[in-house]
């Protein structure tokens, strides 16, 4: 049982990332990419694939979890719907991401993605921003640094009678309803366009990813979900550990990080880790199949500065918003969770006044 089970729900969510991977570095579905072609060409189709994403997500969890195949609830990994609304922690989270990722390149999940395709400066990227991670969940650095601020903005819902952060719960006309309102208004969004609706590249990405992370919902909050928690409870170490959880991977980082300095002890292998080794693999993949895959360095001293920068900001900023452009932004916004709007748009904001940044003082020195 043990063995049928670690390798069952390991397994699918290894290849459910690889298809991520390859499908991302295929249709170069790139949400840093996305909030750089709206601000600098005032191109929106590839927002528009980020928004039909997060339909697709949040349609499928309303199904789950309507049809009953899925309970996500409260009980997840990170804790979206927590009725504790640490709205400083999103803010501020979601700014530094944004910044990051625009200075390095591409969020958590286009630097696994660039990396499948030989780019090295995205290796370094990775490295940097895997150690902050890890210094965030592993070290005492959340709590010196931010613990004593975030306890102090975070609302305590519950206190006023309300069980989750979820839209649903905060409205009280429930998730279901909730769920299907904000999943057509984001469709309606997407196809309003007519180059987005003849771009095939952006609907095969915001379909399969948003599909992927509906099929992470169900594997570890459906049948197989369940059955793995049964055993785990009783065993004496839980290797290959899952919870309640779909896509997400700047924690992945740090997850990695830490079983990096201890590569036999098993038990330290969760979600997190695999999805990530999957996407990186499933973009090596497309790279190779496509004749795509190239080597990629540094072009000067200020680039690797740049991408340091962010790498850090992108590590520290991840995990103080619990999650990034995939695990906040679609993963998050899946359960209808305010958090996740929140760093959502902070996301957003903060890679948009970097780039108006940058447009400056390129203009300036020019």
């Amino acid at each position: 049982m043990e063995f049928t089970i670690h390798h069952q729900v390991l397994l699918t969510v290894f290849g459910l990332a690889v298809i991520m991977g390859g499908t991302a570095n295929k249709t170069n579905f790139c949400t840093m990419g996305a909030v750089s072609d709206w601000v600098n060409m005032g191109d929106t189709g590839r927002m528009r694939s980020w928004m039909l994403a997060m339909a697709v997500a949040l349609l499928g969890v309303v199904i789950l979890e309507a049809t009953g195949k899925a309970s996500i609830g409260t009980a997840t990994f990170p804790p979206y719907r927590t009725a504790n609304l640490a709205w400083l922690r999103y803010i501020l989270g979601g700014l530094m991401f944004g910044v990051g990722m625009t200075l390095a390149s591409g969020c958590g999940n286009k630097t696994l993605v660039r990396i499948g395709g030989g780019n090295l400066k995205s290796l370094v990227v990775l490295l940097i921003a895997a150690a902050c991670a890890y210094a965030m969940l592993w070290t005492d650095f959340y709590d010196s640094v931010f613990g004593g601020i975030v306890s102090a903005t975070t609302i305590n819902l519950g206190a006023r009678g309300i069980n989750s952060q979820s839209i649903g719960d905060l409205t009280g006309i429930g998730n279901t309803i909730a769920g299907a309102v904000v999943a057509l208004a984001l469709i309606g969004y997407a196809f309003a366009s007519s180059d987005f609706r003849s771009n095939r590249d952006n609907l095969l990405a915001a379909i399969v990813i948003g599909l992927v992370i509906v099929a992470g919902w169900y594997v570890t909050g459906g049948e197989m979900g369940a059955k793995w928690k049964e055993f785990a409870e009783f065993a004496d170490t839980k290797p290959l550990r899952v919870e309640t959880q779909s896509y997400t991977f700047i924690s992945a980082m740090g997850d990695t990080a830490r079983y990096a300095m201890h590569p036999m002890d098993f038990s330290l292998v969760n979600f997190g880790i695999v999805a990530l080794a999957g996407v990186v693999v499933g973009s090596l993949l497309w790279a190779l199949i496509s004749g795509n895959f190239r080597f990629e360095w540094f072009a000067s001293g200020g680039d690797f500065a740049n991408h340091a920068i962010g790498a850090v900001l992108m590590g520290i900023g991840g995990v103080l918003s619990m999650g990034c452009t995939i695990g906040q932004a679609i993963t998050g916004v899946s359960t209808l969770a305010l958090g996740s709007i929140l760093t959502f748009v902070a996301i957003v904001a903060g890679a948009a006044a970097t780039m108006k940044f940058q447009y400056w003082q390129m203009m300036k020195d020019a």
